[in-house]
């Protein structure tokens, strides 16, 4: 493999206070134990800690900081509005700040595309969307029935947790399956699987025990599941079976979304158009919480308050939402993405020909290096801690966590990708 002079730090020496955050916070976080370091300042695609420390950022908030840590250009919309003593908070109200993103997000992602939907701001994160969409598709239809599939991850929350597949997550937040019915993913650890044609047998069948659904939600691309790509022609077949039956197509946008798939939205490579979006991370731009629902025009059948929430837009993620849509129109940033992408399929390559025991799966800024049989998650949780020691953070994702998940910002340069794919490569071979 051809790969950059290796430029890592070797492993820190620094001993960190973590004294207080032990203190005081819950059991219940997480990432701070995968990465023992206190972070002070974050820049394009690297990482600081508070003793100078340098790591390379493959994570990127779960897909939240898509453009980079403090992307200049919208980091000097932000303090301009800041400066101006824009408005910070203001519920539902109209404001100029808000005015501005759904100008650019009309302008530079919806039209481009072909979509009409109205746009609904919901609570700060993902889940909030997925907890309105589902309750805009029961609302819209009278049904309550919802169809997910296994390897899904939707959120947190009571109604997010039922359609999501995971059982340690339902369970820690008691969150049961009542009208929800899972049908496997086109591809999984099982292997593939006829889903579109197991649920026509099941919709057209009056006694197969499974009524006509409100919805089927999924994600176009299963991230924490694994990072699994549903082909084209599968999306194709879900969009007909559900129009042919009248079941509204909600596809989950909210990690897979903004670009991370070489597309603003991951669907369009399928050439088909859901009714209802979820979007978030991302769309927030610089890192700030923002979450909206997308849906078709005929299915706004709220009643003004119906669904309500003290944080729904929040006024700095409009300022940079807004400036981050207007990347989109800008050919350097799209041509920058683009090149990353190619380098990164190209590594996904020879990683498989270097060790066919490998499984490598992805789609434009996204790659899932898949350990299953190649030393599981034992494996993966080396890598990972190795990758860390020299100066790179990435996430695991998958069932049991075997999937190294890679998703550098899309801005990222050709020079510090190579640096990451570099530690990576090394990590994996010597693991």
């Amino acid at each position: 493999m051809t790969m950059l002079v290796d430029e890592t730090v070797p492993p820190h020496k620094a001993a960190y206070d973590f004294s207080l955050f032990e203190a005081m916070e819950s059991e219940v976080r997480y990432y701070c134990r995968k990465f023992p370091v206190v972070f002070d300042r974050a820049l394009g695609a690297e990482l600081y800690a508070e003793d100078g420390r340098m790591f390379t950022d493959f994570f990127c908030g779960a897909g939240t900081l898509n453009y980079g840590h403090n992307h200049p250009y919208l980091k000097r919309r932000i303090t301009e509005y800041l400066a101006r003593d824009g408005v910070m908070h203001a519920l539902d109200m109209y404001t100029v700040a808000k005015r501005t993103f759904l100008s650019r997000l009309r302008e530079w992602v919806l039209a481009p595309r072909g979509l009409d939907h109205k746009v609904q701001f919901c609570g700060p994160t993902g889940t909030d969307a997925v907890e309105a969409a589902l309750k805009v598709a029961r609302r819209a239809t009278g049904r309550r029935g919802v169809v997910s599939f296994t390897g899904a991850y939707h959120g947190m929350s009571r109604g997010s947790l039922a359609v999501s597949g995971g059982r340690r997550a339902r369970a820690a937040g008691q969150a049961g399956t009542a009208d929800v019915t899972f049908v496997p993913y086109e591809d999984g650890p099982a292997g593939p699987f006829d889903s579109i044609g197991y649920l026509e047998r099941m919709l057209s069948d009056p006694s197969s025990g499974l009524d006509v659904p409100a919805a089927v939600i999924v994600e176009p691309l299963q991230m924490e599941g694994g990072v699994y790509p549903a082909s084209g022609d599968w999306l194709r077949r879900l969009r007909e079976l559900t129009t042919r039956y009248g079941v509204l197509l909600i596809f989950d946008e909210i990690q897979s979304g903004c670009g991370r798939t070489g597309t603003f939205f991951c669907f369009e490579h399928a050439g088909v158009v859901p009714d209802i979006i979820t979007v978030s991370k991302a769309i927030g731009g610089y890192g700030l919480p923002l979450s909206m629902v997308l849906f078709r025009p005929e299915l706004d059948v709220w009643s003004p308050g119906e669904h309500t929430g003290t944080f729904r837009g929040n006024q700095l993620a409009f300022v940079a939402g807004a400036a981050a849509c207007e990347l989109w129109g800008q050919e350097g940033f799209r041509t920058s993405a683009a090149v990353g992408a190619r380098r990164l399929e190209r590594f996904g390559a020879e990683l498989r020909d270097g060790d066919p025991a490998l499984a490598v799966r992805g789609l434009g800024m996204v790659l899932g290096i898949d350990l299953r049989a190649a030393g599981g998650a034992e494996r993966a949780d080396r890598i990972q801690r190795r990758c860390f020691e020299t100066g790179l953070i990435v996430e695991l994702c998958g069932r049991d966590d075997e999937v190294i998940k890679v998703m550098p910002p899309l801005t990222i340069d050709l020079a510090r990708l190579e640096r990451g794919l570099t530690v990576l490569h090394r990590a994996i071979q010597a693991s």
